[in-house]
């Protein structure tokens, strides 16, 4: 679905969304077809629980975790394609292979080579064909099995990933700036370019990584504009032992302020960079907007932990005057380096 649904309309669309809703037990009563009120409360209570953009607006992203939610487990054979299977069934999948210690790696409900992998392991281990195609018989084998730990795996992998780099000193760290080229993302009142700051705080932080013996790389050069599954795929490509995504936040609300930290629900050690992060931000003066779980692309379909950070909002007429001092700017890629620091600091070297 390439259309923006919105509150008012009254479509065929609109009762398929409805549908979908209700189907989830979202209470909606307004006319089938119709865009109304209590639709638009659906939309968004929806949409937080999901961890997107809570606009009330059902574009593409929106639709696709509709559908995506739908899915239970059982509903359908699970196996490698692509484009990959995604659904909720697949995170349930990878939730029980993980508590049963078949690591199918970060529950992101994308059936990947990890979870392939994990299923075959599983098959094995309880005498079903070894195929990796998680089907009827597969799944007549685990509904049975109680699950104690969830999540088990997938935290260990965490742990001892971080555990190989006690420091900085030879860790991959890709640095995302957000927008760029053609796309200057959103503009402060006197018009600086979020692009343009984002870039800049990139550029500033890698220098303080390098410096530290951090093997640092970028997902975009200054004139181009990647789309987000890009960005993430460059970062898997790499390897990256962290993923770290430069943003500013902005609001129609000129007076909104403060800095905020985001990172994948299920990822525990990406939670924890998060925090770290953001109490660094926050020192330097900063309102503190907390760190919160969020779906967005770069952080689901990252490969390690991830954190998308908004230190900011461009759109307050005060913080785009910080924005434009070269020593704020230093002073955010200082408190971000120090913080990953702490990450390291924070757990015992293998």
């Amino acid at each position: 679905m390439n259309v923006l649904i919105k509150q008012g309309e009254r479509s065929q669309q609109v009762a398929d969304v409805q549908a979908r809703l209700r189907a989830l037990r979202y209470e909606i009563d307004d006319e089938p077809g119709h865009f109304g009120p209590s639709t638009l409360r659906a939309v968004r209570a929806f949409q937080q629980s999901r961890g997107i953009l809570n606009d009330g607006i059902v574009g593409p992203n929106t639709w696709n975790e509709l559908v995506e939610a739908s899915w239970r487990l059982g509903d359908r054979i699970l196996y490698i394609r692509h484009p990959l299977m995604r659904g909720d069934d697949v995170a349930t999948l990878q939730g029980r292979l993980n508590a049963l210690g078949f690591d199918s790696g970060r529950e992101d409900g994308i059936f990947g080579p990890d979870t392939a992998r994990a299923v075959r392991a599983f098959q094995r281990e309880y005498g079903v064909d070894e195929d990796g195609i998680f089907g009827p018989n597969s799944h007549a084998a685990l509904v049975g099995l109680r699950i104690d730990r969830p999540g088990t795996a997938a935290f260990l992998r965490e742990e001892l990933r971080i555990a190989e780099h006690p420091g900085l000193h030879d860790a991959v760290i890709v640095i995302d700036p957000a927008h760029g080229g053609h796309d200057p993302g959103h503009r402060g009142p006197s018009g600086i370019a979020e692009a343009d700051v984002c870039w800049d705080i990139s550029r500033r932080l890698a220098q303080r990584l390098s410096a530290f013996g951090a093997r640092v790389r970028l997902t975009r050069t200054e004139a181009e504009c990647p789309d987000e599954t890009t960005r993430a795929r460059r970062a898997n490509q790499l390897d990256a032992d962290l993923f770290l995504s430069i943003h500013l936040n902005a609001h129609e609300e000129g007076n909104a302020d403060g800095a905020s930290t985001y990172y994948f629900r299920t990822s525990r050690a990406g939670e924890r960079l998060a925090e770290f992060i953001q109490q660094e931000i926050v020192s330097l003066g900063v309102r503190d907007c907390r760190a919160h779980p969020r779906s967005y692309t770069v952080l689901r379909e990252t490969r390690m932990p991830a954190v998308l950070v908004e230190p900011s909002f461009i759109t307050n007429a005060e913080a785009e005057k910080r924005l434009e001092q070269v020593e704020f700017r230093a002073a955010v890629a200082d408190a971000v380096a120090v913080a990953l620091h702490h990450y390291y600091e924070a757990v015992p070297a293998a």
